[in-house]
């Protein structure tokens, strides 16, 4: 890059080669004068005004990138599926917004190459962030005025293969049902409030609630509601309470009778160490995965009934979304895994959750 400097008094006609920001403490970061702006008497002074004596004149080198061409490289290389990037580029910075409602996820060993370059950047909230349509989610932006093109190039290796690096799956189960255990409950003694508190959860998804039933600590009961559940169009099966090593508590069993395959019992997020998922496939084993479909059964401790966030709250959008939870996933959730049980909650504004490697890096 060539460039001159020159003082303001002397810049009349000359036409700004980047953003120029002016910041006013507590009220304003932005620019005073854009790209391109061709300087006119009257601009001396508020140039001064915002620390101003010199423009620099530029002239790119071969091999050079603009900084506000290289944040729309940046966008095309970092965008995938459901993300939208605003086309009004400023100093160099690119912002992205999820364009669905639906779970934010980053490929982070991609990300972590991509920063690895310098000159460019990319921040990202967690993966796995449960996101609304138009929600902030990431923002990039080229470090220097003007970068080298072969940066921009290995960024575009990088990211090719993946068609994009951060993307937002839609919400892929509709309808699901709910199996309340306990003798109790169904015996009325006790009234039951957890069928409530899931159907809440489900419906903050936009999930259809085909039926909550009661049923006895009686395995076989059990495993018969979850079958007629999944034979009436459920998505997805949460079985609550019974999750202990009680010996009356029998929903586990209830899951393994009822078919269940690639049980994974118990977890290292506190609360929800008794936590369970499994799947039951729907279809004929010895067919094409095109013929069939695992539907994910969710044991839900009794944690999920006293506590307001739970591995429940981690692990549920993930399996809305479609993602498969295995015991290597469900054991990276122990770094990070530990709620701090504060007065006022604020998840998910908060660490429970954001450390867990969901199997990226």
């Amino acid at each position: 890059m060539k460039s001159k400097k020159i003082p303001v008094d002397r810049a009349v006609g000359m036409m700004i080669p980047h953003d120029l920001t002016e910041i006013v403490p507590d009220k304003k970061k932005g620019p005073a004068f854009k790209k391109g702006h061709i300087i006119r008497e009257e601009d001396i002074e508020r140039l001064k005004d915002i620390g101003k004596e010199h423009i620099y004149c530029i002239e790119l080198e071969e091999g050079e990138v603009h900084e506000d061409d290289a944040a729309i490289r940046i966008a095309h290389a970092v965008s995938g599926a459901n993300i939208v990037w605003d086309e009004n580029i400023t100093e160099g910075k690119v912002g992205f917004k999820a364009g669905i409602n639906g779970l934010f996820r980053v490929d982070k060993k991609a990300l972590y190459e991509l920063n690895l370059l310098g000159e460019i950047m990319v921040s990202t909230v967690h993966d796995a962030t449960v996101v609304r349509n138009g929600q902030a989610v990431a923002a990039g932006r080229a470090i220097p005025l003007v970068i080298k093109n072969s940066t921009l190039k290995k960024m575009e290796e990088i990211t090719a293969p993946l068609n994009g690096i951060i993307w937002v799956d839609e919400w892929r189960i509709k309808r699901a049902s709910i199996i309340v255990t306990g003798r109790e409950v169904f015996e009325g003694r006790v009234k039951d409030a957890f069928g409530a508190k899931m159907s809440e959860k489900l419906a903050s998804f936009g999930i259809t609630v085909l039926s909550t039933v009661l049923c006895p600590d009686n395995p076989e009961v059990i495993a018969s509601e979850i079958r007629g559940a999944i034979r009436r169009g459920a998505s997805l099966v949460l079985c609550t309470g019974g999750m202990s090593v009680d010996p009356d508590d029998v929903t586990m069993v209830g899951i393994r009778m009822a078919g269940s395959e690639d049980e994974v019992y118990g977890s290292p997020v506190l609360p929800g160490a008794m936590f369970l998922i499994a799947y039951i496939r729907e279809g004929n084993k010895e067919e094409s995965s095109a013929t069939h479909n695992l539907i994910p059964v969710i044991g839900v401790p009794a944690c999920g009934m006293f506590f307001k966030t739970t591995v429940l709250d981690l692990i549920l959008p993930r399996v809305i979304a479609g993602e498969y939870i295995d015991r290597k996933k469900i054991a990276s959730m122990g770094h990070g895994g530990f709620c701090l049980n504060c007065k006022k909650c604020h998840y998910p504004v908060c660490p429970f959750g954001k450390g867990g490697n969901v199997g990226c890096l």
